[in-house]
């Protein structure tokens, strides 16, 4: 059987509340590798905010544009940043994806919540999850590129 390789175009989402407080979730494979929601297209043809839908129904719980219930959210809450960093994959990564593949592309959401939403993480994926000024979360994020989208929040949320 072929296997079955990542696609090297993913999401991250920032989640964050009025007051700048942001979402943080630590890795399950990775201890103290705190990180926003991330995640892969599942097909070439997926968008990328399907993708990031998707991931954070998946990572956090958090339904964007589903029922108005405590953990549902308007689809307009989340917002495409127009931003994509090219980065190399860590090697401790690769293997997921196909032979000679070091680069991905990702493409950073902002989702505004309230605080008193419910999150209920995938234990396959994260083991914890904590909010935080979102000063102190970027300097918590392991990943350079999350870092530097939480430090973009106010200047986001003004033009939102």
């Amino acid at each position: 059987m072929k296997p079955t390789y990542k696609i090297p175009e993913s999401v991250l989402v920032v989640i964050y509340t009025a007051a700048l407080d942001v979402l943080l979730i630590e890795r399950a494979d990775k201890q103290g590798y705190w990180q926003s929601v991330t995640g892969s297209k599942d097909s070439w043809e997926e968008s990328p905010f399907d993708t990031a839908i998707r991931e954070v129904a998946e990572e956090t719980g958090i339904l964007v544009g589903g029922a108005a219930d405590g953990n549902a959210v308007p689809r307009d809450a989340l917002q495409d940043w127009h931003l994509s960093n090219i980065y190399e994959i860590y090697p401790v990564w690769r293997h997921r994806y196909e032979p000679g593949v070091t680069l991905n592309k990702e493409h950073v959401f902002g989702l505004l919540v309230p605080r008193a939403i419910a999150v209920k993480l995938s234990p396959r994926e994260h083991v914890d999850s904590i909010w935080l000024p979102y000063r102190e979360a970027a300097d918590k994020c392991f990943s350079p590129s999350n870092a530097e989208a939480v430090l973009q929040l106010p200047h986001r949320q003004a033009i939102a």
